[in-house]
């Protein structure tokens, strides 16, 4: 696997250091990566996601959702009180998990809903008012003038 120096990157920009941190923490993660639970996340709309994740076996009070200095931290912990059984086979995993998203920058959850098994987590990107591209109006020449008349008399 290869390696990427990341280091021009800080020398060369201002205000990037979130996108350079996770780059290096992709770059540089282990490649085994956790598969349980197995989740999909989808862009349902220009501004809009959703995560889903299989959450068989899980009641909604044994699941958490929290969002942390720009993460996305979903768990589950199964409860003490199972009764003992015996099983022949046993193929849905219950064990307990803790899995992490990394939110971009004006990233918001929206809602989560427990449903047949599956969480549902929605977020939307709410991009702020002063951060949208706005269109100047550029003046003539003798407005501007005009203007800078205005207020060196004033």
């Amino acid at each position: 696997m290869r390696t990427f120096d990341l280091s021009p990157l800080y020398r060369a920009t201002v205000g990037f250091d979130r996108i350079a941190d996770m780059m290096d923490r992709v770059l540089s993660a282990d490649v085994a990566q956790p598969t349980y639970p197995p989740y999909n996340i989808e862009k349902t709309d220009e501004n809009a996601y959703r995560i889903s994740i299989a959450v068989a076996g899980f009641s909604g009070d044994e699941l958490s959702v929290e969002v942390k200095e720009g993460s996305l931290i979903v768990s589950a912990r199964k409860s003490e009180e199972e009764p003992a059984r015996t099983y022949l086979h046993r193929g849905i995993a219950t064990r307990a998990f803790e899995r992490r998203f990394a939110l971009a920058d004006h990233v918001k959850v929206t809602g989560a809903a427990h449903v047949d098994g599956m969480l549902h987590i929605d977020l939307a990107r709410e991009v702020p008012e002063a951060l949208k591209p706005r269109r100047i109006e550029i003046a003539r020449g003798d407005t501007v003038e005009a203007k800078a008349v205005e207020t060196v008399g004033a």
